[in-house]
């Protein structure tokens, strides 16, 4: 490898780094250690002052900011625009995204203006002899394929979130900031957004939350689902589901968890109703607690649970609810 230098987007939103990007930062150190290479950081929006304080000590060599009021709102071709450019400029040998929505939609246009070669959705990269190859899962999680990258090729590759641990470097410093030159990128961009408007209500996204308690067939029908709100609420939890029951319409798609849906890894999952299909244990048994409710004994989501119960979720709930609630008293 002739370059020496890895480079990692680090997404934020609001002037607010994301939990993908401390572990997709975390993991592009541990990679640049194994090569001797050095770090690089991109911060693109607008107002990024706070994101790059968050960086410090987070083993950073060198950090490109490209704040520009143009970047306020993500857009794939404005940030596609501005990453290719970065590209082109730092030069590196492997470039790392996190594979969230932001992720999955500017990665492929990055790398076909950049000519790389891009893995999606890895779980595990490994560096051997100088050379990476990445593990990354096919045909719904059902396999993994091990990949690799001809010798020259820029390699790109989104990291699977809640996956990769996000490890801080004590002493390592607050790296570098260096402004991005964005005159002639941002000229470039054809569409802009002008305004966000949030769905409203302070509804967690189940990749950020300590505690996730998670609903499925075994609800019976939409409305039940306030049972495990009210639970979440007194957990300051988020409130997940399984593919069966955001198929039949009963929950949004953001609180879907699985294969399909969204890798988590909180410290505390409970599940009720679900029965545990291969494709929604695959985005939630690195959870460091798994709690199954269900009334059937041999549902396999009782494989992976730190802790079972055998009942009815219908009573279990409101009565862990109601413990909750005194415990907080």
């Amino acid at each position: 490898m002739a370059n020496n230098s890895i480079l990692v987007f680090a997404e934020q939103r609001e002037g607010s780094l994301k939990k993908a990007a401390f572990e997709t930062v975390s993991e592009g150190r541990r990679v640049a250690d194994q090569l001797g290479a050095d770090l690089h950081v991109a911060l693109v929006g607008h107002g990024l002052d706070a994101a790059a304080g968050q960086l410090a000590d987070h083993g950073v060599d060198a950090l490109h900011l490209a704040d520009h009021e143009a970047l306020q709102y993500y857009t794939a071709e404005g940030y596609g625009h501005v990453l290719a450019g970065l590209v082109q400029a730092v030069d590196p040998v492997v470039f790392l995204l996190p594979a969230t929505a932001m992720g999955k939609d500017v990665a492929p246009r990055v790398a076909a203006a950049c000519g790389a070669g891009l893995a999606t959705d890895c779980t595990e990269l490994t560096v051997a002899d100088g050379r990476i190859t990445a593990k990354r899962p096919v045909y719904a999680g059902k396999a993994f394929a091990t990949v690799g990258w001809a010798e020259g090729t820029l390699i790109m590759a989104t990291l699977r979130p809640n996956v990769f641990p996000a490890e801080p470097r004590e002493g390592s410093g607050a790296p570098a900031a260096q402004p991005v030159a964005l005159d002639g990128l941002v000229q470039g961009i054809r569409a802009r957004v002008t305004e966000v408007t949030g769905g409203g209500g302070d509804t967690k996204d189940v990749t950020e939350a300590d505690v996730i308690v998670a609903g499925g067939r075994g609800l019976k029908e939409a409305e039940n689902f306030a049972l495990l709100e009210k639970l979440a609420q007194q957990l300051d939890g988020a409130v997940g589901a399984s593919r069966a029951v955001v198929d039949s319409g009963w929950i949004s798609h953001q609180a879907q968890v699985g294969q399909t849906g969204k890798t988590v890894s909180p410290q505390l999952y409970i599940a009720a109703g679900i029965s545990g299909a291969i494709q929604h244990l695959a985005g939630m048994s690195s959870s460091k607690f798994i709690v199954a409710i269900n009334k059937d004994p041999e549902a396999p989501i009782f494989k992976v649970a730190d802790y079972g119960i055998v009942g009815d979720l219908f009573e279990v709930v409101p009565a862990l609810t109601e413990e909750v609630a005194k415990l907080k008293e």
